[in-house]
């Protein structure tokens, strides 16, 4: 019986375009105990980040408890019950500080400070110095995936005219950003090669449809666990195709789709962020891409949180909301909230032994501590994922002299297998991970 290759894509037709449908890793693509490819091949290693804007309230995000075990604090109470993957890390800063939101975006995303363009207003304009993290990982993990890495967003850009600092995450130099993508219709064609023309109509055809003979085929040489699994890959599948479809009126030609109308002005925020963390976990689960990031907002985002009240945009929120600051507090929580979405989604996605949060090493955390005074110290940092046994998981590690936020990027790098020596440049500059968060 002729069996399906590592990475399968299933081939086909759609109005007269090609499309593709990859392929999960399948049981008896697998050793004996489900922990390597048959040949002994590592499974996929992964980095991913995810990224928020304004930082947190540090009075409700510093857990009160420290090591294994630790009681989450109030603003990291929806990750409960993912807490065996989630790590959190505090009492680090921005070594290399001079401007609040541009320093804590370049310190963690380079180890170095930015690159400043020019000035604006009572303010600089900025790009990063040189390549970011996620792109360190991608040159580590070449040529082991069809993409090199993916760049997703969620919350639109509300920032200001700050430099690409402030708009994006991800780069492979100054002034060279990789965009994130936030029309999940243009992430689903780009990861199925699906034709740009009338999108709106999955909800009447398929990607499936144009591989529809191939799947029954495959179905009858798989085993029960193989076939069970393929079933639950399809209909992933095409539930992701009726959401997209189900935001837009059928027939009706549109411009530039998003992932659900506003409805009375409002983003839809929640359903926005579930259709990128389903899109991705399709992707990882088929070996697509082993870097990833997530730019839930950007730096300094003036995004609309209406689900918790807010009338104002968040970064003007945290400059002009009195004390103890509710909605910001909200916010954040909320923020969580959608974290533990995605988070669930990577461990309820079944891959060999275990599922793929379980080799993922993803790194979480914002441009400041807190938003109202524009503060890069105690740092809110998530370490997330188990990174193949490399990570704990389940640990609050606290500094006790405020150490550098390079140490935090280096130590998501090993996570994921990333064994650089060094990470960082200057006041940024570390060779050593934080220990107490490796297995």
């Amino acid at each position: 019986m002729k069996r399906p290759s590592r990475r399968q894509v299933l081939r086909g037709l759609l109005r007269g375009a090609a499309v593709g449908v990859a392929l999960p890793t399948f049981e008896h693509l697998l050793n004996s105990r489900g922990t390597a490819y048959a040949d002994e091949t590592a499974l996929p290693d992964r980095f991913g980040l995810w990224f928020w804007g304004n930082g947190v309230r540090p009075e409700h995000w510093v857990p009160s408890t420290t090591g294994a075990g630790f009681s989450p604090s109030a603003e990291l109470a929806p990750l409960g019950g993912l807490l065996d993957y989630v790590s959190v890390a505090t009492g680090f800063e921005v070594k290399t500080a001079t401007h609040p939101h541009h320093s804590g975006m370049a310190a963690i995303l380079t180890g170095q400070k930015y690159y400043q363009l020019g000035t604006t207003r009572d303010t600089i304009v900025s790009t990063m110095a040189r390549q970011t993290v996620d792109q360190d990982a991608a040159d580590w993990f070449s040529g082991l995936s069809p993409f090199r890495s993916l760049e997703l967003g969620v919350t639109r850009f509300h920032g200001t005219d700050e430099g690409t600092t402030f708009q994006h995450l991800s780069h492979n130099g100054p002034n060279n950003p990789n965009p994130s993508e936030y029309d999940p219709v243009t992430v689903y064609r780009r990861l199925f090669a699906a034709p740009s023309d009338p999108v709106r109509n999955l909800a009447r055809q398929s990607v499936l449809d144009a591989v529809n003979g191939q799947i029954g085929r495959l179905s009858g040489q798989l085993g029960a666990a193989d076939r069970a699994r393929l079933e639950q890959h399809t209909e992933s599948i095409r539930a992701l195709e009726l959401r997209l479809a189900s935001s837009y009126a059928a027939c009706e030609p549109f411009d530039e789709p998003v992932a659900a109308a506003d409805v009375d002005g409002l983003e839809q925020i929640e359903e926005k962020g579930a259709l990128m963390a389903d899109l991705l976990a399709y992707a990882l689960a088929c070996d697509l891409t082993r870097v990833f990031s997530v730019e839930w907002s950007t730096a300094g985002s003036g995004v609309y949180v209406w689900q918790v009240g807010a009338t104002d945009g968040l970064h003007s929120t945290c400059h002009n909301e009195s004390m103890p600051q509710d909605v910001v507090h909200a916010a954040t929580t909320f923020t969580m909230e959608q974290l533990a979405y995605f988070l669930g989604r990577l461990r309820d996605t079944p891959e060999g032994d275990g599922n793929l949060l379980d080799r993922s090493a993803i790194l979480c955390t914002s441009e400041l501590s807190d938003g109202h005074i524009h503060s890069n110290q105690e740092y809110p940092f998530l370490l997330c994922g188990k990174g193949s046994g490399r990570l704990r998981g389940g640990v609050h590690h606290r500094s006790g002299s405020l150490e550098s936020v390079s140490r935090l990027s280096l130590t998501a790098l090993h996570g994921a297998g990333v064994e650089l020596a060094s990470w960082g440049a200057d006041e940024g500059y570390e060779t050593a991970p934080i220990t107490e968060l490796l297995a």
